[in-house]
């Protein structure tokens, strides 16, 4: 799989150096190739065995290395066939009676409640992090620790009709001029998911006036402190209302996500800020394109959201060592990382893959994207934000505050209330 392992199974090692001594053929260590299928099969317990649940479109990429695992080591992987949207209850359920599975696949956004529920242990590829976009780390990251291990990643960026407009200017205003002189119906469309409001679509342009939904520590993960507010939070609020239906009119509650995505597929618009998972239909119609980083609106980096899909390991396994092995050494390869993605195309978060797929421009312009993001926070807070995030912004959007500035402060105060 790899050309060296950095996260050896103690009895491996062990027995590895016994048979050294014994034959005078150097010891496995930090440099030695990964085992093959002569690898003694002792050198684990006789019954060891790994459950990973997984769902059924990724299914058959874990088990191409859980066999290569077992042939090296002897310890058998069972995959268990899960609806994905029922994993992260499930998990929590079974794991905090001591039964569950040593490995599940998630979403990095879980891990708020995955730690604080007790039913996760770190996973060590402390040697492998830098084999890994940053992002996608950060996004694993919890106190200091990482308790995943991530494989790929999703974001949003601009998707530019390339018949209409030649290149994405640095600026939005810049881009949202470009898209007028197209001579188009709309110059961008952008999901605000009806009069909901979508914070998660525009969150890039937020981060440009750097107000995040809540502050980040020094090692990418996040605190419970709230940066929206302030001075900063004002401006974006002011100019989402100048922006808006009451303003110039690019914001509008009549965009859904189907509405902005098909506009743009039917040639009505030069410019879309949209996730790889739409390019297929922003495409149907024959529109050729290009991906772009989203540009700035408020002078700061525009940094949307990243989603990470993560592997996690039991605190109620009983070979959690193992796992670990299984996951660093296994699943976090080129051939693995390789086989999810055939299996379930996002981005890849493992570089050496990603590189290799940035060879399609538009699979690179997300990964560029994702470069400059930042992890949805995991943090269990997030699940009180968006009700009271998105109304404010809806409203905003379609002109019923007034006052953007104070509607957005009240908005915020109301999130400090029930965060307590």
């Amino acid at each position: 799989m790899r050309t060296s392992r950095t996260l050896l199974v103690p009895a491996v090692l062990a027995v590895g150096a016994l048979l050294a001594a014994c034959s005078g053929d150097p010891a496995p260590g930090a440099t030695t190739p990964a085992p093959s299928a002569s690898t003694p099969t002792s050198a684990a317990p006789a019954d060891a065995t790994l459950t990973v649940w997984v769902d059924e479109n990724r299914k058959p990429a874990v088990e191409s290395a859980a066999k290569s695992y077992t042939d090296a080591t002897g310890v058998k992987i069972e995959t268990v066939v899960k609806n994905f949207e029922d994993i992260r209850a499930d998990f929590i359920a079974q794991v905090g009676t001591g039964e569950g599975p040593d490995i599940t696949i998630g979403a990095h956004d879980w891990l708020g409640a995955l730690v604080e529920n007790g039913v996760v242990t770190p996973v060590d590829f402390a040697d492998k992090k830098g084999d890994f976009i940053g992002v996608a780390v950060d996004a694993v990251t919890w106190d200091g620790q990482t308790y995943g291990l991530p494989y790929a990643m999703e974001t949003v960026a601009v998707v530019r009709n390339t018949e209409l407009v030649d290149s994405t200017p640095t600026t939005f205003d810049e881009m949202i001029a470009k898209g007028r002189e197209a001579k188009v119906t709309y110059p961008l469309t952008i999901n605000t998911n009806g009069t909901t409001g979508d914070g998660y679509t525009y969150y890039a342009l937020q981060t440009s006036f750097g107000a995040p939904v809540f502050v980040q520590n020094d090692d990418g993960s996040y605190s419970t402190k709230v940066g929206m507010g302030g001075e900063n939070g004002a401006k974006f609020a002011e100019w989402l209302g100048a922006n808006g239906m009451a303003g110039d009119k690019i914001f509008s509650t009549d965009f859904t996500y189907d509405v902005a995505n098909q506009e743009f597929a039917d040639g009505k618009a030069a410019y879309t800020i949209a996730g790889p998972w739409a390019i297929a239909t922003l495409t149907g119609n024959g529109v050729k394109v290009a991906v772009d980083p989203i540009p700035s609106a408020g002078g700061e980096t525009a940094a949307p959201f990243v989603g990470v899909q993560t592997f996690y390991v039991s605190s109620a396994s009983k070979n959690a060592i193992l796992a670990n092995d299984f996951l660093v050494n296994y699943v976090a390869t080129d051939e693995g990382v390789t086989a999810l993605q055939e299996a379930d195309p996002r981005l890849p978060a493992l570089r050496v893959v990603a590189d290799r797929y940035a060879s399609d421009a538009n699979i690179a312009g997300f990964l560029a994207q994702a470069e400059v993001g930042v992890p949805m926070p995991a943090i269990a807070e997030m699940g009180d934000v968006w009700d009271l995030w998105n109304a404010a912004s809806s409203d905003i959007i379609a002109g019923k505050a007034k006052d953007p500035a104070a509607r957005w402060a009240t908005m915020v105060t109301d999130l400090e209330a029930k965060l307590g």
